[in-house]
């Protein structure tokens, strides 16, 4: 508990300043001795090149954690990692592909409800699109080349996308094929109810999706405006916009 007292003394101070707009973002947890939050650098640096100052979330235990911390942040960003725990959604493990980390877990559940509690802008990525989905109530694909033969490959390569009309995608992109990269063996399966498709590989995962306050993609942009590019930079950008609001 002294590490989250800590953590938002640390975050009300960042966002006195100068009406910052703090945006958290969820961390990988590693057992590896005493116990590690890591996240790949490629979010932070995203969001701050967007306008935000990014604060990496530790783990919690518990709701009170949870609702603590989102009440000192602007905006929330779900990072990509390990598989969930198909129990979230009411199923065993699949196969051996399927690699979970119940710690992981039991946090990104109480931050995923806390932010939703919010009303509070949240951006999913990858694991974070399969998060929001299934504490929404949804499933997913918990081994994609098994469960959905004829894919268009999903596991460390780049694919095209369709991109739905009046989505934030088509107001960046347009809606004609848009190639992203994927480096996913889950996917959505059954979208949870109040949810918007706003994207789709030709294989019909669903790529992208639209809720109340919540964009989620299951590529990785943050990877795309790490290599420059600046139309994924202004997707963070309209993300920090509605934080900041």
């Amino acid at each position: 508990m002294k590490r989250i007292v800590l953590l938002l003394a640390v975050l009300a101070v960042a966002g006195c300043a100068h009406k910052a707009t703090v945006i958290g973002i969820s961390g990988s947890y590693s057992p590896e001795g005493v116990g590690l939050t890591t996240l790949n650098t490629n979010y932070s640096q995203a969001v701050s090149k967007a306008g935000g100052v990014p604060f990496i979330i530790p783990t919690v235990s518990s709701m009170e954690e949870a609702d603590a911390i989102l009440a000192v942040l602007d905006g929330i960003v779900f990072s990509g990692g390990e598989d969930l725990g198909p129990w979230l959604y009411g199923e065993e493990i699949y196969n051996e592909t399927v690699f979970v980390d119940s710690v992981r877990d039991v946090s990104d559940v109480f931050l995923a409800q806390a932010a939703l509690a919010s009303h509070k802008p949240i951006l999913a990525i990858c694991r974070g699109e399969q998060l929001m989905n299934v504490v929404l109530g949804g499933t997913l694909y918990q081994d994609i080349p098994e469960q959905l033969a004829d894919n268009v490959g999903h596991g460390g390569t780049t694919h095209k996308i369709g991109i739905e009309e009046g989505s934030i995608l088509a107001s960046l992109f347009g809606t004609d094929s848009l190639e992203v990269n994927s480096t996913h063996h889950q996917a959505v399966k059954d979208l949870a109810p109040g949810l918007k498709v706003t994207a789709c590989s030709h294989d019909g995962i669903v790529e992208a999706y639209e809720g109340d306050n919540l964009t989620a993609v299951q590529f990785h942009p943050e990877k795309l405006v790490r290599a420059g590019s600046t139309q994924w930079l202004e997707f963070f950008k309209v993300f920090i916009k509605k934080a900041r609001r």
